[in-house]
């Protein structure tokens, strides 16, 4: 029985020298022996072989070092020789097939992280928007005024609210809508804000008149007379001049980036 083993061994042995290798020496050496490995292959391999070379090739490439003149391209070029020296055909794939799983299990657990930052990004904009809804906007109006002095005509954002939230609020941002009833594209949609004098204080109402740039989108706008213009609550600062509630927290990318992942890594 030891002796049928010794023999199965040496066989093996044997029949692994018999494949043809790397040989990483020179770019030259390189270039005709990889051309002896790929003819050595069944033709629908060769191509696998081409792309396993090239996975491990660049496997050590550190493009920082490149970047900060500490690696040249012959340095990169020798590196990558003896990464591949004396390696057969299936020698290489085994070892591609390595890294591409560890890549792919670095990807992975990289996107759970990420899916999981974006869950609770997306948990605090909905606690947001709960909060948002407490600072009511409960009268808005928007209209162009003749300019007293000089040509053409002052935009006005009229907008009376109240402070439901149980905070006090220095800065209000606002997304301003103007739509027309029947029409499923708006005249024109556009934020503003509105730093508050002395804060808002829970409870507190004020109505203010906002005078945007008349060169901007506001100033160029024509509605209808059966326009309408709406007014939601995007973020409010607290009194200490740093974001309270933000519903914009999450964005729409943010929402199209979570599916993405979550359907590629669903668990």
């Amino acid at each position: 029985m030891r002796g049928l083993l010794c023999l199965a061994l040496m066989a093996g042995m044997l029949a692994g020298c018999g494949e043809p290798k790397l040989d990483g020496s020179s770019q030259q050496a390189f270039k005709d022996s990889a051309a002896k490995v790929a003819a050595s292959l069944p033709e629908d391999k060769r191509k696998q072989f081409a792309s396993d070379v090239m996975v491990l090739a660049f496997q050590g490439l550190d493009i920082s070092q490149i970047l900060q003149g500490k690696k040249n391209a012959e340095g990169v070029s020798a590196d990558m020789l003896v990464a591949l020296n004396g390696k057969t055909a299936q020698q290489v794939a085994d070892e591609a097939n390595r890294i591409r799983t560890e890549r792919a299990e670095r990807e992975r657990q990289q996107a759970l992280t990420e899916i999981q930052e974006l869950v609770e990004k997306q948990k605090k904009s909905e606690a947001a928007k709960t909060e948002l809804a407490r600072f009511q906007v409960s009268k808005s109006r928007f209209y162009q005024r003749a300019k007293e002095y000089g040509l053409g005509n002052q935009p006005i954002i009229g907008v009376t609210v109240n402070n439901g939230t149980a905070s006090a609020v220095s800065r209000a941002y606002f997304k301003g809508t103007i739509a027309s009833p029947g029409r499923s594209v708006p005249w024109l949609v556009e934020t503003f804000n509105y730093s508050i004098s002395g804060g808002l204080e829970p409870g507190e109402s004020q109505s203010w008149s906002l005078a945007p740039n008349q060169f901007s989108d506001w100033g160029k706008v024509e509605p209808p007379k059966d326009a309408i213009f709406t007014v939601t609550v995007e973020r409010l600062d607290g009194a200490d001049g740093k974001p309270l509630f933000d519903a914009g927290s999450f964005t729409e990318r943010d929402a199209t980036r979570l599916t993405a992942l979550q359907t590629k890594y669903a668990q």
